[in-house]
């Protein structure tokens, strides 16, 4: 292709566009949020989060029921129930694991135990009268199961329908699953948020006074780390307990003491790498003293790394408070944390699993929420995937 020499000319630019930026200007905090709702991880595990939060906020003061309540007669109840037409006028009745009747609306609400009558051993049936309706439990032929039959000795229909009294069930003791759940997330959430902060504020000062002094100060305070690290946390929790008791108290006074070991090691090495910086320097130059450079000049250049990481130790938080339930160590009965109900669960784990299941499944995707969340803080907050 031939080109003349008008191709090659100036192009006619106007002298103020030239100093235009092309791109879009945003602030350090409008950059970070660009960037983290772009991981859809990250937003998908905020959401969870806020959601959490308000089904332990909120979430009790609509279920209708306390976390202690018990109620003997409706023991052990799933979520699902499997429940036996009793009459043509949709009543019905649920058998229990120990062989009780409980009558159920058409709704899915259960009304009340149907009065036990009598027990004919060579029929094998367990006969229940209400003064309306008289049916028995057949237990006689055992590949059937069990079977509800009518005065003819007719088995009567049956269909599942949902649990409108507990959605998810109840526990040995008839208490609602549901509402122990919400009190369980009120207990891990406040022993996380308040332990992040505490561990939050002490490793950060320590590390950055550590960091910023260096020489034989920095080396006698992470000797002190490196002593607290080898002891194993459960054994710091069973000294508190000597002191305070088992309960809430000695959970957050334990995480506190101990868990912001991790987080002084990211300050210092962060303020390590930056007290060299020229403008450290120039801050020494004009007498600014040594505690003012690290609050208001090295910190916030760390802000990064210790937002990531004290995300990162939430999580981690939540699974110690659970951990140390489950084990008898943190909050005592009645009560509920996810810990202590997935240790209640044990004992009738392979005849209701769902009771094991539901405070399981939460512990999971809360700590998978909060990761997500670190995942996206990380990336967000480094100024190398800045595009």
């Amino acid at each position: 292709m031939e080109r003349t020499a008008s191709a090659w000319d100036k192009l006619d630019v106007a002298t103020e566009s030239m100093e235009t930026i092309a791109g879009e200007q945003r602030s350090f905090a409008q950059d970070v949020w660009y960037r983290f709702k772009k991981r859809r991880s990250a937003v998908a595990g905020f959401c969870v989060v806020v959601l959490l939060v308000l089904f332990a906020a909120l979430g009790p003061l609509v279920s209708g029921h306390t976390y202690f309540e018990q109620n003997l007669a409706f023991v052990n109840i799933p979520p699902s129930l499997k429940v036996w037409q009793v009459d043509g006028g949709g009543s019905y009745a649920y058998i229990t694991q120990n062989l009780k009747l409980i009558k159920v609306s058409a709704e899915g609400r259960l009304v009340a135990p149907i009065p036990f009558s009598r027990e004919d051993l060579q029929k094998k049936l367990i006969v229940f009268d209400d003064g309306e309706n008289s049916v028995s439990i057949d237990y006689s032929d055992r590949s059937v199961g069990l079977r509800l039959v009518g005065p003819d000795g007719a088995t009567l229909r049956t269909k599942w329908i949902q649990n409108a009294s507990y959605l998810l069930g109840t526990d040995s003791l008839g208490r609602d699953m549901l509402t122990r759940l919400m009190y369980g997330a009120r207990i891990s959430l406040t022993v996380a948020f308040v332990a992040a902060f505490i561990n939050l504020i002490i490793g950060v000062l320590y590390g950055g006074i550590s960091g910023y002094l260096g020489g034989n100060v920095d080396n006698v305070m992470m000797r002190v780390v490196d002593v607290i690290s080898t002891i194993p946390l459960t054994l710091y929790v069973i000294l508190i307990m000597v002191i305070l008791d088992s309960g809430f108290l000695s959970i957050i006074v334990a995480l506190s003491s101990v868990y912001w070991v991790s987080m002084a090691r990211v300050v210092r090495g962060q303020i390590m790498a930056l007290k060299e910086q020229e403008f450290v320097l120039a801050a020494r130059t004009i007498g600014t003293p040594p505690l003012r450079i690290v609050m208001l000049h090295l910190i916030p250049n760390c802000l990064g790394p210790i937002i990531v990481t004290a995300t990162m130790l939430i999580p981690t938080a939540i699974f110690v408070e659970s951990f140390m339930s489950f084990i008898g160590l943190g909050v005592s009965a009645p009560m509920a944390s996810w810990g202590t109900m997935c240790n209640d669960a044990l004992e009738t784990m392979k005849s209701t699993p769902h009771q094991l299941f539901a405070p399981a499944l939460v512990i999971c995707i809360t700590m998978f929420a909060f990761n997500f969340i670190g995942d996206g803080l990380r990336d967000a907050l480094d100024p190398k995937m800045r595009k």
